[in-house]
């Protein structure tokens, strides 16, 4: 072969060569792809449960009293004597100044409702509010509330349950252990189903921290595990903190 005929064959012996290596590294790349296909593909969820019993720290009792009549004066008078009788029983129980609230006073004329009604004119109400982090105590004063009717208050809630309501305010303090817990359990959780499968557990390919909820310790959960945290106390002291966590895992062959 001439060095004419040489110089036309050596462009295409180059480009056959680019397009060879071309094949060579799509093919590696598209293999590559393949296997990271694959592998997003396989993957399991899994859920990791955390529940702690803890004790409310905040316990609050809205005392309410009521009196009525056909006289105001009489009826207001009534009414500052409860007041006097509610506070000297709290005082006897431990409690008084900042763990005590007077309420404002509240009047019904019932002549002015355009209602018939042949009961007395006049109803006056008032709650006192005590609220304390000794929960005990307050439990121990509630249990007492017959001395209170015994003293003539004529009590609104005495009738619909106890009236003091618990809450548990130290959520915040107990998120980072929980946390960290339930991300275990779900990795454990994770580890026993690739086990089963033949395969390993990866990194994280998602989480859900999961939302809080807290009910009493002998209740089911009151929210679900989607749900928002019932923060708003009940007559329960004792309390249940539970977390569910949603963790995907990767899985290796």
């Amino acid at each position: 072969m001439n060095d004419e005929a040489r110089s036309l064959v050596k462009p295409f012996v180059i480009l056959g060569a680019l397009l060879a290596l071309g094949m060579i590294v799509g093919g590696m790349l598209l293999g590559m792809k393949v296997r990271d296909f694959k592998r997003a593909d396989r993957y399991v969820e899994v859920k990791g449960l955390v529940e702690r019993t803890v004790k409310s720290d905040t316990a609050t009792w809205p005392i309410s009293f009521s009196e009525t009549g056909n006289s105001l004066p009489d009826v207001f008078a009534a009414s500052q004597k409860d007041k006097s009788a509610v506070l000297a029983f709290l005082a006897a129980q431990g409690f008084s100044g900042a763990n005590v609230a007077v309420g404002s006073i509240s009047v019904t004329d019932n002549s002015t409702t355009g209602i018939e009604n042949h009961g007395p004119r006049f109803v006056v109400q008032q709650t006192i509010t005590l609220q304390s982090n000794d929960v005990d105590k307050v439990a121990a004063a509630n249990a007492k509330t017959a001395d209170l009717i015994g003293a003539g208050v004529v009590i609104s809630n005495a009738g619909t349950g106890s009236g003091v309501t618990y809450t548990f305010n130290g959520l915040n303090a107990l998120k980072p252990d929980m946390i960290t817990e339930a991300t275990k359990n779900a990795r454990d959780s994770a580890s026993r189903f690739a086990a089963d499968s033949g395969s390993k557990v990866g990194e994280i390919r998602s989480a859900n921290q999961g939302v809080f909820s807290i009910s009493a310790a002998n209740a089911g959960s009151t929210t679900g595990e989607e749900g928002a945290p019932d923060t708003s106390g009940d007559g329960s002291i004792m309390k249940k903190v539970r977390v569910v966590s949603t963790i995907d895992y990767y899985l290796l062959d």
